[in-house]
């Protein structure tokens, strides 16, 4: 009897979020969501969905991930190193029976709209069923640059587009077809390794000589370094004639950088000033002079000072750091 299982992927550091998230703690782990973290509400969501959660990521993030896993049925597979969203669903897939239907989704995206959202998977799930793979496209509301769009019509998916320039997206909403790229997926085991095989056969490969190796279902560094690392998109959505897009009205944001929290935090009624200034992580008496729509983020150890239209810069305060190796990340 095939199943319907959630593949939780939770491999990021979440650099653009420094200083709140670090190695030790990634966002996805930030209890800052009215008191719950992002894989909390990540399992719960799916819950009602799927009957079992096969989590892949770090081993770091296996500590982190179980105290939230105990209620459901689950399976932790444990990177090694990272390789990239194909190798990591391939390894879920793997463990999975051929016919058993994945719901791939990260763990570090907020989703609110619990009925619209169960609504679009079991829409993936009944493609997944006629040998399809689903994707699910956000309608967007904002000309957005952070994001990867996907080009439709219909259930069709006519092309999928890097992040653009602000030009660009605002051409995409103009022409009205175009969607956020959720990074959400539906499909059988077997379909996916199918189509893996097809177009990379030594990342299918490797892959499974990985997964063959593992021991507890925690995988070695050194059978792991030999996966290419690519992912999903660039691997098999690209490329395969299989593909079916099911356009969401479900509210998403991927949480990827300090503009998406801002905009969660004010509508929660976070507290900002005239000029559209935020602090996070401090209550001490802040003022800021002559700056508009900025925040400060203020840990133990660090302290980060933002204007909001640079948030996607903040990874290269992170890479640096860890270029000089600091304790810092």
């Amino acid at each position: 009897m095939s199943k319907i299982i959630n593949v939780i992927l939770s491999g990021g550091v979440g650099s653009r979020l420094w200083p709140l998230s670090r190695k030790a703690r990634p966002k996805q782990y930030l209890p800052v969501f009215e008191g719950k973290t992002l894989f909390e509400l990540t399992v719960e969501r799916n819950q009602e969905l799927a009957s079992k959660v096969i989590l892949v990521g770090s081993v770091q993030n296996k500590d982190l991930a179980e105290p939230f896993l105990k209620a459901v049925e689950h399976d932790i597979i444990a990177e090694a190193a990272p390789r990239n969203t194909a190798a990591a669903i391939a390894f879920a897939a793997f463990h999975a029976d051929p016919d058993d239907i994945l719901i791939v989704t990260p763990s570090d995206h907020l989703i609110e709209n619990q009925e619209a959202y169960a609504e679009a998977i079991n829409q993936g799930i009944v493609f997944a069923q006629e040998g399809f793979i689903a994707t699910f496209g956000i309608i967007p509301t904002r000309p957005e640059t952070g994001y990867g769009y996907i080009e439709q019509q219909g259930n069709t998916v006519l092309s999928f587009r890097e992040k653009p320039n602000e030009e660009t997206a605002r051409d995409f909403l103009k022409k009205g077809n175009f969607l956020w790229n959720s990074g959400i997926f539906c499909f059988k085991a077997g379909v996916y390794l199918e189509e893996l095989m097809r177009f990379e056969p030594k990342l299918y490969a490797t892959s499974e000589v990985a997964f063959e190796y593992a021991e507890d279902l925690v995988l070695d560094e050194e059978h792991s370094m030999q996966i290419p690392s690519k992912s999903i998109d660039y691997a098999v959505l690209e490329r395969s004639d299989l593909i079916k897009v099911v356009p969401a009205h479900f509210n998403w944001s991927d949480m990827g950088a300090f503009d998406s929290l801002y905009t969660y935090f004010k509508e929660k009624g976070y507290q900002e000033d005239e000029n559209g200034n935020i602090v996070v992580g401090s209550n001490k008496h802040t003022v800021f002079v002559g700056l508009s729509n900025c925040m400060l983020i203020n840990t133990d150890d660090a302290v980060l000072v933002l204007e909001r239209s640079r948030s996607q810069d903040v990874k290269q305060v992170y890479e640096q750091l860890e270029k000089e190796n600091s304790n810092l990340i």
